[in-house]
């Protein structure tokens, strides 16, 4: 047997490791051009926030008539270079002596010369970022109010983690709330806009993608703002650039919740608010009175609140608006609101709703002679906390009858309506519909 001299050794081990760097290098590049497959193969992806999903900035200018020396113009101390200062989130709503300024510069007014909302005298609002996911993490991104005020920070990261880039295949569309939409031949100024900026981010998302068509994710109100969008642009433009329209906890026939909201107001959970001290803000709302229960779901029969003197349907909205003390309420609802309730249209496009179940959610609200002023006894049903289960499954009923209709309800139990933004079980389920969107062989079938 022959003996390999130390020099044949010394080359033999020098081969071996240029063979093993040149296996670590086609391995590395292999896993980097598969990473690059997968990062293409993506469709791009909006999300829209719901109501109060995002934040808001505020100015305030000369015509500001301020309602207490508290609430001057100096509040807040802090603003930047131009005056702008973030008006939702604002920690400060905390403190009862602000509540109230806080309440005043959300305030909407219905104009009836002009037929539309517009903000309060001397209040000039701004939504930042958009395009960006940036205002939809968390409502304050300050460090001590970070964590509590959280909103799509988990979802997106979990989309992050599946191959989206901010900026690239990810993308935010934040709105101002506050406003809504209107039937045909009614302005809506501020929600309209929109709608136009959030179509243009469609395009440009679509376009900079090498023309793949768009994943639209909702939340909350967001799906009431899609689905007007797509059933108000033609079928030929949805079938280029919407691939898939996931709605998540969408109140397609409104809650109860919100009459709860409009006879006796709501703290939203904030601790330490008197709800009366911003109902009259929660009221002035355009978008709040779009979320009124829909009588096409909730039956013009069934009561929802009931009063010593008087029971209210979702026929009555009306009577209810003249009887809690919101009479201004009833023209904008009956001439703008109503005919918009009878648009919830087929798009077209494929529809998936997750949602939340087996929370309690209110369903009848009981009033006793001490009226409106003071919350009421609450019967509650099935839901996700804030919108009925007849109201998150309205669509299965009505798209029936629309063989180029595909819809898809997925259910998650015990999960509430913010907290399936959160909720591990309910993210799996997210990640994994937008994985099978993404793929060109579905796992799972629409019905």
């Amino acid at each position: 047997m022959a003996i390999p001299s130390l020099g044949a050794s010394r080359r033999d081990k020098s081969e071996k490791r240029k063979e093993m760097k040149g296996l670590r290098f086609i391995v590395a590049m292999s896993l980097f051009c598969t990473c690059q497959a997968i990062s293409r193969g993506l469709h791009p992806l909006i999300l829209v926030p719901g109501n109060g999903g995002n934040q808001l900035e505020a100015r305030l200018t000369s015509d500001y008539k301020p309602s207490s020396l508290l609430c001057n113009r100096w509040y807040p101390i802090v603003k930047d270079s131009e005056g702008w200062f973030r008006l939702w989130f604002d920690p400060s709503v905390l403190l009862p002596p602000f509540t109230k300024c806080f309440a005043d510069r959300m305030m909407l007014y219905y104009d009836p010369d002009l037929d539309d909302f517009h903000n309060s005298p001397g209040v000039e609002t701004r939504v930042p970022h958009f395009g960006s996911t940036q205002s939809l993490l968390y409502l304050d991104p300050n460090f001590i109010w970070k964590e509590i005020t959280g909103y799509m920070a988990s979802l997106v990261e979990s989309l992050e983690r599946a191959g989206y880039v901010t900026g690239e295949t990810l993308f935010g569309a934040p709105y101002d709330f506050r406003y809504g939409l209107a039937a045909g031949g009614h302005p809506s100024r501020v929600g309209s806009k929109f709608l136009q900026d959030l179509k243009d981010l469609i395009e440009k998302a679509s376009n900079s993608n090498g023309g793949k068509p768009v994943i639209l994710v909702s939340h909350s109100l967001g799906g009431l703002f899609v689905l007007q969008l797509l059933n108000r642009n033609p079928l030929p433009w949805r079938k280029k650039f919407i691939k898939h329209f996931v709605a998540l906890s969408a109140p397609w026939g409104g809650t109860v919740e919100e009459m709860l909201t409009f006879a006796s107001g709501s703290t939203l959970g904030v601790p330490f608010v008197d709800p009366l001290d911003v109902r009259q803000e929660q009221r002035s709302s355009e978008s709040n009175l779009w979320l009124m229960p829909n009588p096409k779901v909730f039956g013009r029969q069934k009561p929802l609140v009931i009063t010593p003197n008087a029971t209210y349907s979702a026929n009555d909205i009306t009577e209810f608006l003249d009887a809690i003390g919101f009479p201004q309420g009833v023209h904008p609802y009956t001439t703008r609101i109503l005919p918009l309730l009878e648009q919830l249209n087929e798009p077209e496009v494929p529809v998936t709703c997750i949602i939340g179940t087996g929370v309690k959610t209110p369903e009848t609200l009981v009033y006793g002679e001490n009226g409106f002023d003071e919350q009421p006894d609450v019967i509650y049903g099935d839901g996700d906390g804030t919108v009925n289960m007849v109201s998150l499954l309205a669509l299965e009923s009505l798209w029936t009858d629309n063989e180029n209709q595909t819809l898809k309800v997925i259910t998650v139990g015990d999960v509430s309506h913010t907290s399936i933004l959160k909720n591990d079980a309910a993210l799996d389920e997210i990640i994994g519909e937008i994985s099978d969107i993404n793929s060109l062989v579905s796992g799972r079938n629409f019905v």
